[in-house]
């Protein structure tokens, strides 16, 4: 099976093509623009296609993490999978951002709980908990960091994302620590695609409602007939 696999959850702008048959990353394409995504998606992954010497009518499955992370780079990210997927007749599946980091995290530390947070700013942290058999346990959703402290403590996770400094000096003690970034690896990505099964079509993953607002204050009324 050839995955392609497609981030652009945070800052990056990432895609590779991973052989799932050999576990080989065939190749990859990255570019860390902060915004803009939409215009530089495309070129990416036809960029990441040349490397790694194939077309899109090698592919089988698209990977394509679904957040939570930036609402734009999300929903672009999503679009062009279930785009792909729909030209291509393939299938298309999502990896959120909080299993590939536990997921990496997992590799340095296997058999331990993995508590992935993000730091989503206003008080709040996006988390997931993972046992030491990477099953889910909590999340991924929304809470404040006492509450996820108090997990974080009383599971003895091992601890990733950006969210993960804030927990520990919420508890006063040192942990484990994996991946300390808003994303994984787009390796990870593929990899983790390439275990799942076809279901419904990826989503984003928004865990709070979108900063910008319409702002019906200043709609005009519609000229009567």
């Amino acid at each position: 099976m050839i995955v392609l696999a497609i981030d652009c959850s945070a800052s990056l702008c990432a895609a590779c093509v991973y052989d799932a048959a050999s576990g080989q990353e065939l190749g990859r394409q990255v570019l860390d623009l902060g915004k803009g995504h939409a215009e530089h998606l495309m070129s990416v992954i036809a960029e990441a296609l040349e490397k790694s010497g194939k077309v899109y009518a090698d592919l089988n499955r698209i990977a394509v993490s679904v957040g939570p992370g930036s609402f734009t780079g999300v929903r672009v990210g999503v679009s062009a999978a279930r785009g792909l997927a729909l030209a291509l007749k393939i299938p298309a599946v999502g990896v959120t951002t909080l299993e590939a980091l536990a997921a990496e995290t997992a590799i340095k530390f296997p058999s331990r709980t993995v508590l992935a947070a993000l730091d989503a700013g206003r008080g709040e942290i996006h988390a997931a908990l993972y046992d030491d058999k990477m099953q889910l346990r909590f999340g991924p959703a929304v809470t404040t960091l006492e509450d996820i402290t108090e997990m974080a403590v009383s599971s003895q996770a091992v601890l990733s994302g950006t969210a993960a400094g804030l927990v520990a000096g919420a508890a006063g003690k040192s942990f484990d620590l994996g991946p300390l970034g808003a994303t994984a690896d787009i390796a990870t990505y593929a990899r983790l695609g390439a275990t799942k099964e076809p279901a419904e079509k990826p989503a984003p993953v928004y865990l709070r409602e979108a900063d910008a607002k319409p702002q019906a204050g200043f709609v005009l009324p519609r000229a009567s007939p």
